[in-house]
């Protein structure tokens, strides 16, 4: 793929460190990756590996400690000013993971949807307001009257559309998926993955989608990034990677992902992630290199050379 194209976000030596100065949990370790505009990047990883920390680090909900987070090339992470943090509100926008609790069971949809636009300072009157409101409800697949009525009378994939809806009024550049289909039946995953998909089309959106699930992932993202513990150890294209699988626990994950079939399911072979198989030291340290173009992985210099040689 190539790489003159214009990338929207940048995210650089990152880390983000929770807890107080004398017992730090470093929740996200000097990781770097860069998202093109128009592009839907994956960040994958099990439960407690830092994928939502980044997202909400992106979107200036968790501080961070250490490197950058470029956006069209301009810092937003630490002190910025008033004006860039509201421009930043609008076009970074995120969907947050569980759809019940995301949503405030007190207010009406017209007001859930619409809360950015009076936060924002947008001097909107009520029918411009209105109108916009009906618009995004229609945009993802929900009759513009559901605005008059509560969270509670939705089901889980019609909560799901009215947080998308809630992003897309503010008419954003970029959106962060936090598992946005993970507290969904089956039947409505598939829904809310092509609703994305037709508003990115239409819209011109970049998505960071962040999951735990490699099969959704592989159908939705151009390229993905494996996180582990905090730290990327593989990033390559989504067909790249499912065909290539080098770092010990990218094999891991993509051995664990169920088969429809159910003879090759009773065949296949669970592979177990030990990271002591690694043989880091301060003499032989890990190093992330790109071992063919447009995959990176993470490995001392031996396993790098071992890598190379698989493929």
């Amino acid at each position: 793929m190539s790489d003159d194209r214009e990338i929207l976000l940048e995210v650089k030596n990152l880390s983000v460190t929770f807890g107080k100065k004398r017992n730090p949990f470093k929740a996200v370790d000097n990781v770097s990756f860069h998202i093109y505009k128009g592009e839907t990047f994956g960040l994958v990883g099990e439960s407690g590996s830092g994928k939502t920390t980044i997202g909400r680090a992106i979107i200036r909900i968790n501080p961070t400690s250490g490197g950058d987070i470029l956006f069209h090339g301009q810092k937003i992470n630490g002190p910025i000013s008033r004006a860039m943090d509201r421009e930043i509100t609008r076009k970074i926008q995120m969907i947050f993971q569980d759809p019940m609790a995301s949503l405030n069971e007190r207010a009406k949809v017209d007001y859930i949807v619409s809360e950015g636009l009076y936060s924002n300072g947008s001097h909107l009157t009520d029918q411009q307001r209105r109108e916009k409101v009906a618009e995004a409800l229609s945009d993802v697949g929900l009759l513009p009257e559901f605005a008059d009525r509560f969270p509670h009378e939705f089901s889980g994939g019609q909560r799901q559309r009215i947080g998308i809806a809630r992003a897309l009024v503010m008419e954003p550049e970029f959106i962060i998926a936090d598992e946005p289909i993970s507290a969904l039946d089956v039947s409505i995953r598939a829904q809310v993955l092509n609703l994305l998909s037709k508003l990115q089309q239409e819209r011109g959106l970049t998505y960071l989608f962040i999951a735990h699930d490699l099969s959704v992932v592989r159908f939705i993202c151009e390229r993905i990034a494996v996180i582990h513990k905090g730290q990327i150890v593989e990033l390559a294209g989504s067909e790249q990677l499912f065909a290539h699988p080098l770092h010990p626990y990218t094999r891991a994950l993509l051995s664990a992902i169920p088969q429809p079939d159910p003879i090759s399911e009773r065949q296949k072979v669970l592979e177990v992630y030990d990271p002591t198989c690694h043989d880091y030291s301060a003499q032989n340290p890990p190093l992330w290199e790109e071992v063919e173009p447009g995959h990176f992985v993470r490995g001392s210099r031996r396993e790098l050379d071992a890598y190379r040689a698989k493929l």
